[in-house]
């Protein structure tokens, strides 16, 4: 067992390996946090269009689809967070779903929008399934 949730109650769960992949898992979490303010507040925004490198009228036109797409960052997170504190299995059950979808979108991330997106999102996923794979 090594949810967060667990990490409270059992000495068992205190294993370093155990308290580094709750880290990584909530690290990934808070990315996807900060991608949902980007994509649902942030987005018109000079500072963040000049950080996707997009124009004030395309950032006009594609809100309604970049926040939708925000939302589903939101879901990520809190799948990832409702892991982190549940009781297992279902918090384990739950950071492996929220683990493999960040990854998946990710990597179609990288193939169809950015390169970038697998070391801000897949690499870091990647990372913390492997960690909680090896906690687990």
């Amino acid at each position: 067992m090594w949810s967060a949730g667990t990490l409270l109650l059992s000495e068992e769960s205190e294993h370093p390996v155990t308290i580094v992949a709750n880290i990584l898992v909530g690290i990934v979490a808070l990315i996807h946090v900060y991608i949902v303010v980007l994509e649902m507040v942030l987005w018109k925004t000079p500072r963040v269009r000049a950080a996707f490198g997009t124009t004030e009228e395309f950032a006009e036109q594609s809100a309604p689809l970049v926040a939708n797409q925000g939302l589903y960052n939101g879901f990520l997170a809190a799948a990832l967070l409702w892991g982190l504190i549940a009781p297992d299995p279902s918090g384990f059950q739950f950071t492996l779903y929220g683990l493999i979808c960040v990854i998946v979108a990710g990597l179609f991330g990288a193939a169809t929008a950015s390169r970038r997106i697998l070391f801000v999102q897949v690499l870091p996923g990647v990372v913390a399934l492997i960690a909680v794979l090896i906690a687990h």
